[in-house]
């Protein structure tokens, strides 16, 4: 059985944090990356990654917004 290979681009944007955290140490970054599928990020803070649906990612977005 022979499966399709697709070779794809994938967006993303990357920043280290010390411009906008004071508790980051030197090296720590955060890097945001789009899905193939376009229906989630790819979330890596430094050394953990985490993994949305844009629905999920919405209501973090709505719930901290209530926050302040």
């Amino acid at each position: 059985m022979s499966k399709k290979i697709k070779i794809t681009n994938r967006r993303s944007v990357f920043s280290e944090i010390g411009d906008y955290c004071v508790f980051s140490k030197e090296h720590d970054f955060i890097e945001v990356t789009e899905w193939t599928n376009q229906e989630g990020f790819d979330i890596t803070i430094s050394d953990k990654q985490f993994s949305f649906t844009r629905g999920q990612f919405e209501l973090i977005k709505t719930l901290v917004k209530k926050l302040d």
